[in-house]
């Protein structure tokens, strides 16, 4: 009987991890071609449209894990899609092919991340987030997305979209947008009953499976922005994932619904805050990431993982 529960959660977690890979990669399509109607750079597209729509799975689990009294799985989903965007997925695309940003891109939104993550640890030492925590997350979150849309769009609107091709986007939008939420439940309850048949914590299945798999998205956009030369969108989707979890997406989670977290949290964010720091240090030095710099990502990611694990 357990092997066949096992069999059937495993099931429904890659039924869910495809939900939230497909939804995922048409909300970024459609958002990102209205914002480019709109006269939005790549820059902020890959910081804003393409980086927080990427972490819409992320948000859509840990909103979904929160509500329903998942408070590890919510917590863990953020820490441990971080790992996975900052680590194993920078790391990978940079293996493909060295990843040349900006400075722009490395001082304001690189120094984003650090402190985001210093200020997420803070929030949660105590192994709690409260609603006044949780709305101080959530008002930070909103300043930096001021701060980049303030200084970044500057563009025109682009000419020659018909009202049938903004219909056509709008409607694969919506369709991306549903396919996350249907992905969302599925991964949240799947998940819960997983780690109860295979006896790990809830936090230690939300750190790792659920964290790879709502992180699909940020994988697959960064890689293709990277092989198509755009290595600022390929970063920034990164960056702007992580900084969006960190801070809307927990923030938003918190003021719905206090959340009370596993011991394992703190140490998690310690090691996030240092993964962070080196992610960021290795894109400053030499105006990206090369390929050999990518192999320490990837290894202390997969570490993490490890780990937890063991």
């Amino acid at each position: 009987m357990a092997v066949a529960a096992v069999a059937l959660d495993l099931l429904l977690v890659a039924a869910a991890v495809v939900a939230l890979w497909y939804g995922g990669l048409r909300f970024v399509e459609s958002a990102s071609a209205l914002a480019r109607r709109l006269g939005v750079s790549d820059l902020v597209i890959g910081l804003t449209v393409v980086g927080f729509g990427t972490s819409l799975p992320e948000f859509a689990v840990t909103l979904d894990a929160a509500v329903v009294g998942r408070a590890d799985i919510a917590v863990g989903n953020v820490v441990g899609s971080n790992v996975f965007n900052l680590g194993l997925v920078l790391g990978a695309v940079a293996l493909f092919g060295s990843v040349t940003v900006s400075r722009t891109l490395v001082r304001r939104d690189g120094s984003a991340v650090v402190a985001s993550t210093v200020l997420a640890g803070l929030v949660c030492w105590d192994l709690t987030v409260t609603r006044l925590e949780a709305g101080l997350l959530f008002a930070a979150f909103l300043s930096y997305l001021l701060l980049v849309v303030i200084r970044e769009v500057q563009g025109e609107p682009a000419a020659g979209a018909t009202e049938a091709a903004t219909l056509r986007t709008g409607l694969t939008l919506v369709v991306g947008l549903a396919s996350i939420v249907l992905g969302a439940n599925l991964m949240v309850g799947s998940a819960a009953d997983l780690a109860r048949v295979v006896g790990l914590s809830e936090w230690e299945i939300g750190e790792t499976v659920v964290a790879a798999g709502t992180s699909s998205p940020e994988f697959v956009a960064s890689l293709a922005a990277a092989r198509r030369g755009f290595g600022d969108v390929a970063a920034g989707n990164l960056l702007g994932s992580s900084v969006f979890n960190l801070l809307g997406v927990l923030g938003l989670a918190g003021l719905l619904v206090p959340l009370s977290v596993a011991p394992a949290a703190a140490t998690s964010l310690v090691w996030l805050l240092g993964l962070s720091a080196l992610a960021v240090v290795l894109l400053a030095t030499g105006g990206g990431i090369s390929r050999i710099e990518g192999v320490p990502l990837v290894l202390v990611s997969v570490a993490k993982w490890v780990v937890d694990l063991v």
